[in-house]
């Protein structure tokens, strides 16, 4: 069934994080032999934990705000800070980005129809390596230096798929179109599986990363450089 019609959603403004850096550099460290994404699309997938669902538009974003609120609680308990406490910081942060994002639904939907050709045992390893990866090149790079503006212009929600439309405000004036894409998981759970900044969507620059790799060389190659990368 369509969701509520997006003109009729009023903007929303909230704090965000730098929608663009976030200690990324302009670019992801990726395994051997695959290009670098965008570093806007980068940033936006560590960003989706502390900007996605601060204002009130429908139930998906209710769901992720609980999330954010305790990203934040996280990030500021004293029992965290300072430098030599990054990795537990990260961890903490990370037991939460599992409870928002469908790692198994973006990482099915990374490798297209050579998802199909998998075993049961090979999707659970693909999914789990897929994962560690998104923690190792994303979480390890949070930065709050740059603080901006969220500002959501509307949320469409149909069968099972919500898309939350939004911008970056930057501090330095311009603007970046970003879309939410979300999926309900189970009756009245949803949970975020991609993000598209600017036309440039982070499933779809892996799928054509990974069947990169897939055709060059193969599957394991491909598992293997994602398990390099991890070490």
């Amino acid at each position: 069934m369509p969701g509520p019609d997006p003109s009729a959603e009023g903007e929303k403004r909230v704090d965000a994080g730098n929608p663009r850096g976030f200690g990324c550099g302009t670019g992801l460290a990726t395994p051997e032999g695959m290009k670098p994404i965008a570093s806007a699309a980068v940033a936006t997938m560590v960003a989706l934990i502390l900007w996605a669902a601060a204002s009130h538009a429908g139930p998906p974003t209710d769901q992720l705000q609980t999330s954010i609120d305790k990203v934040f609680q996280a990030l500021a308990d004293p029992q965290l800070k300072g430098p030599e406490k990054a990795d537990e910081r990260r961890a903490a942060v990370f037991v939460i980005a599992e409870t928002l994002f469908d790692f198994g639904h973006t990482a099915k939907l990374t490798l297209g129809s050579h998802w199909d050709t998998l075993s049961a045992d090979q999707r659970d390893e693909f999914t789990k390596l897929f994962k560690g990866f998104i923690q190792k090149s994303y979480l390890s790079n949070i930065d709050f230096s740059d603080p901006g503006k969220l500002v959501y212009t509307a949320e469409a929600v149909e069968g099972d798929r919500a898309t939350v439309k939004s911008r970056i405000v930057t501090t330095g004036g311009s603007e970046i179109p970003v879309d939410f894409r979300l999926i309900q998981s189970e009756p009245g759970r949803w949970r975020l599986y991609d993000v598209n900044v600017e036309g440039m969507s982070l499933v779809g620059n892996y799928r054509v990363q990974f069947g990169r790799v897939i055709k060059a060389s193969s599957y394991d190659d491909l598992v293997q450089k994602l398990r390099v990368k991890q070490q």
